[in-house]
């Protein structure tokens, strides 16, 4: 029987465990605080930021939001990137991407203090990702080593494939597979738009991660007996219901799960780890600036 891994359940203990670590800063006087910024023409872009600041409320987490239109100039949103890296009370800072095409989403990334970079996308934290001493985990990667240890999933030694090569989630997931710890030593393929013969590899792949941005891109044909499969993906396509569309993955998921040990669903996967882990790493940054120990889960 293939194994459904259930995002929202494993959020919720994370979530729970960070609730201790806020006690924690709270008791050294000190109280965590996120700031976001919104200027995104995607009109999701604001139920993205209402979700991130729930999951903060739930943690007791303070937030503070910035709102701007998206035909104001960029200077207006470096001003309000400056305005939280100054503020030594705001600990973390997320602009909700994507941003208008005038604002240079390159520059944006460079302009939040590293320090407070809680995506883990600034150059400098890449950098230390990479180097092998991350000062943030790029919040869905480490979602997913979240999900895979909590499932009992070893991946020291084992064959792991990454479809997709994007910064928010391939490159780091195949950093992380790699590094000599705990949810790494795994040996590692990068796949992409340009692999040949990509269904041999994904079909040698003990653990199997499909982050391509095509919905359905991986069916079962392309899946190894008794694989680990998480589908990162999430994409609205049209549909025959109320809404007239659903939401499905990169991931075939009826017929993989013939195939798989483990599967991740779209939605209740990922996307409730990710949220999970930006508020780990918004305490996490309040740890670090406040020079508080904190207990992580």
């Amino acid at each position: 029987m293939t194994e459904i891994i259930d995002g929202n359940e494993v959020a919720a203990e994370i979530r729970s465990d960070l609730s201790t670590a806020v006690d924690q800063l709270r008791a050294a006087g000190v109280e965590p605080c996120f700031g976001t910024i919104l200027m995104s023409p995607d009109p999701a872009a604001e139920t993205y930021v209402s979700m991130k600041q729930n999951d903060c409320e739930e943690v007791g987490i303070e937030t503070r939001d910035v709102e701007l239109t998206t035909d104001e100039p960029a200077e207006k949103l470096f001003a309000a990137i400056d305005e939280f890296n100054e503020d030594p009370d705001v600990h973390g800072i997320l602009v909700q991407s994507p941003t208008p095409e005038h604002v240079d989403e390159e520059a944006v990334l460079e302009r939040i203090d590293p320090r407070k970079d809680v995506d883990g996308f600034h150059p400098e934290n890449v950098g230390k990702l990479v180097a092998g001493t991350p000062r943030f985990k790029p919040c869905t990667p480490h979602g997913i080593q979240k999900l895979l240890a909590h499932t009992g999933i070893d991946t020291e030694g084992k064959d792991a494939v990454v479809v997709g090569r994007s910064r928010i989630v391939g490159k780091p997931m195949a950093n992380l597979f790699i590094r000599k710890e705990e949810g790494g030593n795994a040996t590692t393929t990068v796949c992409h738009s340009r692999t040949e013969n990509l269904a041999e590899k994904t079909q040698n792949a003990d653990i199997l991660v499909v982050a391509a941005g095509r919905p359905e891109f991986v069916d079962g044909s392309m899946v190894g007996d008794g694989a680990v499969v998480i589908d990162v993906g999430i994409n609205r396509v049209d549909a025959d219901t109320e809404k007239g569309y659903e939401l499905v993955g990169d991931v075939a998921f009826e017929s993989a799960k013939e195939k798989a040990s483990a599967i991740t669903p779209v939605p209740g996967g990922v996307g409730p780890m990710t949220r999970a882990m930006l508020l780990y790493n918004v305490i996490k940054a309040a740890g670090q600036q406040e020079d508080v120990d904190v207990d992580l889960p």
